[in-house]
């Protein structure tokens, strides 16, 4: 075996070992929210998927999604608490911190889009201003989403301020 081969091989195999983490992230963290879902009477299906070498589990439901919207919270205040609290129970089992991502009726799923769409906006401000636009704080989920959208829109972007006011400035070209 040659050294390139060799190296393809330990590539694919530290792969491996990253989804198969990660899949495992994701079955704690749905075992976790199904006892959740339980103590709390809740109705709701989990499925779990691999996004951007992160663990991604979404609560979802056939029924009315006004029950799951109490786990939601206002403005994703309760789905941000629980994120991290299943974070801690993947991090109890694995010894790991865990990055998982949580969504919860299709929240940040939403939110993401409408992130998407202020990046976009903030980069055609600052294009055509050729002025740095500063957004309002974000939780650091919006900030990615946002630094993301003005990156496919050609432009930089960096985060200002100490937490909880921390933002994102659009740069101009």
């Amino acid at each position: 075996m040659t050294d390139t081969q060799r190296q393809t091989s330990e590539v694919a195999a530290e792969g491996t070992d990253t989804l198969s983490r990660l899949e495992q992230e994701g079955e704690i963290a749905a075992d976790y929210l199904e006892g959740l879902l339980d103590i709390a009477d809740l109705d709701g299906d989990i499925d779990m998927d691999v996004e951007a070498d992160r663990a991604a589990v979404s609560i979802i439901s056939d029924s009315s999604s006004r029950d799951l919207q109490k786990l939601v919270g206002r403005d994703g205040e309760v789905l941000e608490a629980l994120q991290e609290l299943t974070r801690l129970a993947v991090n109890r089992e694995t010894g790991d911190r865990s990055r998982l991502m949580l969504d919860i009726a299709g929240f940040r799923a939403r939110k993401r889009e409408e992130l998407a769409q202020v990046g976009a906006k903030a980069a055609e401000e600052a294009k055509s201003t050729g002025e740095a636009v500063k957004l309002d704080p974000m939780t650091p989920f919006e900030r990615k989403v946002v630094h993301d959208a003005v990156a496919a829109a050609g432009l930089r972007s960096e985060s200002e301020g100490e937490e909880p006011q921390r933002r994102v400035v659009v740069l101009p070209a």
